[in-house]
């Protein structure tokens, strides 16, 4: 274990020493400086699992790293909804790391899913902030409790792959704070990691890089991070501008300019050297937390894998089951048919940087096999090519005799590494169209045809899911998918999971759609809050399957809602407690997620039909009944107001909703919120409407024109139906009409009487 004293060491460092610890030493690396003892430390790719690589690897592509366990991927691991699950993966991942030499993983990555088509989504965790920022933090403090640091990714508004090193994120205020950024602040709060990760875009025309507001302004100085900002692979464009802006580790390191050009900017008096200093500092407390470690880590990769196998059916999500086919009852009688070749070639990662050599992988249909019973007849068609070929017609004949002949039909469908992947966009929702074929083909001639998909981003089901009997969505569920995959198929474990993203009718559903990937270096985020569920609620749209929903091999009820306030808003102390009494009413063991919404029933501003603010997943045995808590504090009703450019809740009612799904929801319950009415500042360019807004300057504006004999109001205010049509008037245009009974003079008396 070693201790620094970084104070004694900043002083002893020559200014070009400062600098040089500021970029990595290679790939992998970042800087030490032997003469004073200062090692280097490694960082790893890791999201799922360690990418650690060799110093002989191929460092810029995806071969050669030592074999770690592939854990799901995000966008499996998050429809988990489990935060303990996710915790538990996080040390996983942290003890692999201990004994790889590794100092710091880089993930997790929380970017929001605002279109379908980002061909990162598999990395991603929802389109939800709340629940990508709980699932976050679960990883982080999973990962760093076992001392190994975490590169909270890629802040921020990293939402699409086309021109992403490039293309500047053009988004307003308000969905930048409730949806863009509101998961990193949670984990930020929550978790600390030890290091954040800056995107390779623009946002709002300046790079993430060098935003100071993003970097410094908000990340440290209003969320309080402690850490260090290393920029993404590649992500600098100018380095001086970046460590002014507080980006600390450039990698990897342009060892020919970037140290040099610090030192030269400090020479040329454009840099304070208390910046470097600043940013030196930084990296050497990070240094000196990675040699805290105490005592000797041995990663069991038979247990981790035993936990990957867990995480793995805890992620997958049954979306159709009619007349409850699911699970199969084989007897040594039964004709199963398992066809295509994803049961034996397994799709269980997504491409790129994240892209793990794991320790073992679980075939599907082997799993398969040996968990039927003796004498069951379980027969394989590959029945598609994961290259479409011209021989994919001989296969799909196969499948469909196959088909023909067997009690039930279980088809692994899903995409192909080539169709989703770091560095591209998808261009449609589609499966593949030889496995759609494939899919007619068999339904023409089975009844009982279960679907189970691997697929890293959302693929749409709208015009086939009515032809299978059901659908068992595992996503890509890493090493132990194809043994996940049998034991939910054959009932040794019952589905969990819960979908965190929308699966719309069409790809044009989505609000992003008009505005995905934008064009001419620019993506405007029009939809503004809008994203995901949030948009298909507002706009009443039909989806395939909802935010939230998922079934399982039982049932459950809800009742007795009950809602408690205590505390005040703008007291800073105030908290909703919700308790449901959950029950499983069927005959098999079970997972519930309880999920909890807010609606504000009285606002002035646009905001979504429902949020989630809270969730709770809750294992029951049959019969069993349990009270769920679910705890709200004074931001559950906030919305961040683009006037006061703070969070605000205004007074008034919202609705408490629980349920199963953003549109299941059979408990309600209103409350009455008192918050901290946000005051719009009173000008002369205020609408009319505004200023009979306002009590305070309603009563001047009123006192001005006077009134009638019988006390009504006179001059402009007594014209109704005038008012109508000139209340989105400003007074100050309205005081050169002639005729209207007020001049800007007493605009000015009225404005000085408020105080303005």
């Amino acid at each position: 274990m070693t201790t620094f004293d970084v104070a004694q060491l900043i002083s002893e460092l020559t200014l070009e020493e400062k600098a040089s610890l500021c970029q990595g030493s290679d790939f992998w690396h970042t800087a030490g400086v032997e003469r004073l003892g200062i090692p280097r430390i490694t960082l790893s790719d890791g999201p799922h699992g360690l990418r650690m690589q060799p110093d002989e690897a191929d460092h810029v592509g995806i071969s050669g790293s030592l074999p770690a366990t592939c854990f799901p991927t995000a966008s499996a691991l998050s429809s988990s909804w489990d935060v303990e699950l996710v915790h538990r993966v996080g040390e996983a991942i942290g003890r692999e790391a201990r004994t790889q030499g590794v100092d710091v993983v880089l993930g997790p990555g929380i970017n929001i899913k605002r279109s379908p088509l980002c061909g990162r989504n598999f990395e991603y965790v929802s389109e939800d902030p709340l629940l990508s920022g709980a699932l976050g933090a679960a990883m982080v403090d999973g990962i760093q409790s076992v001392g190994v640091g975490t590169s909270l990714k890629h802040y921020a508004v990293n939402n699409q792959e086309t021109d992403r090193l490039r293309v500047s994120a053009d988004v307003d205020e308000r969905p930048l704070r409730e949806i863009y950024l509101k998961g990193f602040e949670h984990v930020i709060r929550h978790a600390q990691p030890w290091t954040v990760m800056c995107a390779y875009n623009k946002v709002n025309g300046t790079y993430a890089s060098q935003h100071r507001w993003l970097l410094t302004d908000l990340l440290r100085d209003e969320w309080g991070f402690e850490g260090v900002v290393v920029s993404d692979w590649g992500a600098v464009d100018d380095r001086v501008a970046a460590v002014a802006a507080g980006l600390d580790l450039e990698m990897p390191p342009n060892l020919a300019e970037s140290a040099a050009r610090i030192v030269a900017a400090v020479g040329a008096g454009t840099l304070d050297h208390a910046v470097v200093d600043l940013a030196a500092t930084r990296m050497l407390q990070l240094v000196e937390r990675s040699q805290q470690k105490a005592g000797i880590v041995v990663a069991d990769m038979d247990d981790h894998h035993r936990i990957a196998r867990e995480a793995a059916r805890d992620s997958a999500v049954l979306l159709r089951n009619v007349e409850n086919i699911l699970p199969l009852h084989l007897s040594p009688t039964s004709r199963l048919a398992v066809v295509g070749e994803f049961a034996r070639t397994a799709r269980y990662q997504g491409a790129g940087s994240s892209q793990v050599n794991p320790t073992r992988l679980d075939i599907a249909l082997d799993e398969i096999r040996r968990l039927a019973p003796e004498g069951a007849e379980v027969t394989f068609s590959p029945g598609f090519g994961i290259v479409p070929s011209d021989v994919d017609e001989a296969l799909r004949a196969e499948a469909v005799v196959a088909a023909d002949d067997a009690d039930t039909v279980v088809v692994f469908l899903g995409l192909p590494a080539s169709a989703e992947s770091e560095g591209f966009d998808r261009s449609h929702m589609e499966l593949p169209a030889n496995q759609l074929e494939l899919l007619d083909a068999i339904a023409a001639v089975n009844e009982r045809v279960v679907v189970v998909l691997a697929n890293g981003s959302a693929v749409r089901v709208a015009d086939w899911k009515d032809r299978t009997s059901a659908i068992l969505e595992c996503w890509l569920s890493g090493q132990a998918a194809g043994g996940a995959a049998a034991d939910l198929l054959l009932g040794i474990a019952a589905p969990s999971g819960r979908l965190a993203e929308t699966l719309p009718l069409r790809l044009e559903d989505s609000s992003s759609f008009l505005n995905f990937p934008g064009d001419s270096g620019h993506v405007r985020y029009g939809e503004g809050i809008f994203v995901g569920y949030r948009g298909y609620d507002a706009a009443g749209q039909e989806v395939s399957y909802p935010f939230g929903h998922g079934l399982t091999y039982t049932t459950f009820d809800y009742a007795d809602l009950a809602v408690d306030l205590a505390g005040s808003y703008t007291g800073g102390d105030l908290s909703v407690s919700a308790t449901v009494r959950v029950t499983n009413t069927g005959s098999l063991a079970g997972k519930e997620v309880v999920q909890l919404y807010v609606r504000a029933l009285e606002s002035s501003v646009a905001r979504p039909v429902r949020e989630l603010m809270a969730f709770a997943k809750v294992s029951l045995e049959p019969g069993e009944s349990r009270t769920v808590p679910l705890m709200l504090d004074g931001s559950a009703f906030a919305y961040w107001s683009v006037v006061a450019h703070d969070w605000v809740v205004e007074s008034g009612r919202f609705e408490i909703a629980v349920g199963r799904s953003s549109r299941d929801l059979p408990l309600r319950r209103e409350v009455v919120i008192v918050g901290s009415d946000l005051r719009v500042p009173i000008t002369a360019d205020s609408t009319l409407e505004e200023w009979l807004a306002d009590p305070t300057a309603a009563a001047a504006l009123r006192a001005a024109f006077g009134t009638n004999p019988d006390g009504s109001p006179a001059g402009l205010l007594a014209d109704e139906d005038l008012l109508t049509v000139i209340g989105n008037f400003p007074l100050s245009r309205l005081a050169a009409f002639p005729g209207m009974g007020i001049d800007r003079a007493t605009i000015d008396v009225l404005l000085k009487e408020l105080g303005g």
